[in-house]
């Protein structure tokens, strides 16, 4: 891992230059980031990108006959 230090207003450049972090603010022990980036780049916090993951996971280990099981019976008929 790489350890920088930045005060506000002060940037990283990540690549090629296409990817720019820039420090908003820093209160307490609260970072505020900017990120510039391409809009074809995916930037999302990790928990979120560790729940997405997780979830496609999960998603791939049902089996076509646990999703058949889930489908409703069809309603009766009614009598006459």
């Amino acid at each position: 891992m790489l350890v920088l230090s930045r005060k506000t207003d002060e940037a990283l450049i990540i690549g090629s230059g296409e990817i720019r972090i820039v420090v908003l603010s820093v209160q307490g022990d609260q970072v505020k980031l900017g990120i510039e980036a391409p809009r074809a780049v995916s930037v999302m916090r990790e928990e979120l990108f560790r729940a997405q993951r997780e979830n496609a996971m999960a998603a791939q280990s049902v089996s076509p006959e646990d999703l058949n099981a889930l489908e409703p019976e069809p309603p009766a008929k009614p009598t006459p």
